[in-house]
C-alpha cells in the first residue's frame, strides 16, 4: 500500500509564496509520473502541475508562471513551489501518481490545506 503524505500548507496573503511537499512510500518512485492536483470548496479535484521520470513539467494555464513541481528521486519527494499565491489558489493540495491519461493510480492522501486571504 502506497503512502503519500503532503505538507507545507498553511495561510498565506494574496501574493505570498509557500512550498508544499509530498513524501512518498514506494520503492521506484523515480519510474513515475507524478502530478499535484487540488481541490476548492465545491468544486472538482483538478490537476495542476506534472512531472515526468526525465523531470519534465507541464502546468495548468492558470499557474504557469506561478507554480513550479521538482522531484527529488532519492528523497522520493516531489515539491511544489507556489508564488504569488491569488485566492482563488485556495484549495487542499494533493499528489498523486497519475497514468498516461492523467487520471490518478495510487489512494489519495491526507492533502496539505492552502488558503489564500488578507
Amino acid at each position: 500500500q502506497v503512502q503519500l503524505v503532503e505538507s507545507g500548507g498553511g495561510l498565506v496573503q494574496p501574493g505570498g509564496s509557500l512550498r508544499l511537499s509530498c513524501a512518498s512510500s514506494i520503492s521506484n518512485f523515480r519510474d513515475y509520473y507524478m502530478a499535484w492536483f487540488r481541490q476548492a470548496p465545491g468544486e472538482q479535484r483538478e490537476l495542476v502541475a506534472k512531472i515526468t521520470p526525465g523531470s519534465k513539467t507541464e502546468y495548468v494555464d492558470s499557474v504557469k508562471g506561478r507554480f513550479t513541481i521538482s522531484r527529488d528521486d532519492a528523497k522520493k519527494t516531489v515539491d511544489l513551489q507556489v508564488n504569488s499565491l491569488k485566492p482563488e489558489d485556495t484549495a487542499v493540495y494533493y499528489c498523486n501518481r497519475v497514468n498516461g491519461a492523467n487520471f490518478p493510480v495510487w489512494n489519495w492522501g491526507q492533502g496539505t490545506q492552502v488558503t489564500v486571504s488578507s
